[in-house]
């Protein structure tokens, strides 16, 4: 028996957001949002999973949304790889699906309240270790609440969580090892088909019960993802190494121009423009070179031949 990982977006929002997943969204969202309290008794999806319909990249920035039956909506995103203004992007999602809510000329007093649940498997909070995160509107000095709570972000960061199978206790235990864990199955753990919920998601994710096109779908996304990362971290990579060696030509630069000032006494602003042009190799060459300099004509040769 092997399982989709739920990780892929495409995968987590056929297990999360189609027509059988009411359940299952409303033990996920208890866990996450209220401590395993069984506060939301139903809710609506409001873009149920399509099979076969393939997403892009561009389709992946909203996974899930409901709507709960006090009219609140909730809109769930499942990101892999860290993006450029990603914290942002979530702010204007959850911004977004606030304000949509009304039409021109329509009263304030119809909206609702929203609330962002985004599961990151990347750490975005490198300041606590706190596995899940919420965030609220609220006064700097005092710290009471802004007096309508109608905006929530809550984050769940995978890398923190450090629990193993018969470590969970708790309901948002089980589901943030499902979410983690799941790909890694060969068969439903015991523990996890104590939550009924989760069994069933467990059976969506059954890669044996997945028809060709679905399963090419998965392994389709996986990829793209992948990929998407794999290119972000080589992006970041080759900044580092970029940086890296700046921060050393920059080094390099100063030491040359002091030993320079030590030695022959005042640079000419034109020659020192050429030390500033200077490799990361030649700079080191000038380093070994420069007792054998006695003069600037001797800098100026020696400049004219590198």
């Amino acid at each position: 028996m092997r399982f989709i990982s739920p990780k892929v977006d495409y995968a987590f929002k056929k297990i999360f957001g189609s027509e059988q997943s009411q359940t299952i969204l409303i033990s996920f969202l208890n866990a996450i949002i209220y401590g395993g309290e069984k506060i939301i008794q139903s809710l609506t999806i409001v873009n149920p999973y399509s099979s076969g319909q393939v997403m892009t990249l561009k389709d992946t920035y909203l996974d899930v949304k409901a709507v709960l039956v006090d009219g609140s909506i909730v809109v769930i995103e499942m990101q892999i790889a860290r993006v450029s203004a990603f914290s942002k992007r979530v702010i204007y999602n959850l911004s977004k699906a606030y304000t949509n809510q009304l039409g021109i000329g329509e009263n304030y007093l119809s909206l609702t309240p929203v609330i962002a649940v985004t599961i990151t498997d990347f750490i975005l909070f490198k300041k606590t270790v706190e596995v899940i995160n919420q965030f609220v509107f609220q006064e700097k000095t005092k710290k009471f609440e802004y007096p309508d709570q109608e905006l929530k972000l809550i984050f769940i960061e995978l890398p923190k969580f450090k629990k193993t199978l018969s470590e969970l206790t708790s309901l948002s235990d089980k589901w943030i090892y499902f979410i983690k864990e799941a790909a890694t199955f060969d068969a439903i753990p015991e523990s996890l088909r104590e939550i009924s919920e989760i069994e069933l998601a467990l059976n969506i994710a059954n890669q044996a019960k997945m028809t060709v096109e679905e399963l090419e779908a998965v392994a389709r996304r996986g990829i793209i993802l992948q990929d998407e990362k794999g290119r972000i971290d080589y992006a970041r990579e080759e900044g580092k190494l970029v940086g890296q060696e700046e921060g050393r030509i920059t080094e390099a630069i100063a030491l040359v121009k002091r030993l320079l000032k030590k030695r022959l006494g005042e640079i000419p602003v034109a020659i020192s423009n050429q030390i500033e042009l200077l490799s990361l190799a030649d700079l080191e060459s000038l380093t070994e070179d420069i007792f054998d300099i006695t003069s600037l004509p001797d800098l100026s040769n020696w400049l004219e031949e590198h």
